[in-house]
């Protein structure tokens, strides 16, 4: 079972902007209760698009060069990078079936 990659200011780059893959990132933090909520459904996500796309985990409380850098102000906040660009972003705790279709249309 594959799990998401855990992303740091660090390796952003390496494993999402030069990933051959469409890569999908929650921007998270411990405290935040929506977070916790959606963490189950990214979770379930890695094992379920391992191979086809990146699932990614950002902690913001210790990252903070890449969440300002895409100037995330609320979480959870879910990129969905493609070729290195953001093709684009989720805002709050949604449905598993929207992160679905959002990253599912970068396949076309």
């Amino acid at each position: 079972m594959s799990k998401p990659v855990e992303l740091t200011d660090t390796n952003f780059d390496d494993e999402v902007l030069k990933s051959d893959k469409p890569v999908l990132v929650d921007f998270w933090a411990e405290w935040c209760g929506p977070c916790r909520m959606i963490g189950p459904v990214v979770e379930e996500m890695a094992s379920e698009y391992d191979g086809k796309a990146k699932i990614g985990k950002l902690n913001v409380d210790f990252n903070p060069n890449v969440s300002v850098k895409y100037g995330i102000r609320s979480i959870p906040a879910l990129l969905i990078f493609k070729d290195g660009e953001v093709v684009d972003q989720i805002v709050g705790a949604v449905p598993k079936t929207h992160l679905v279709k959002q990253l599912e249309a970068q396949f076309n």
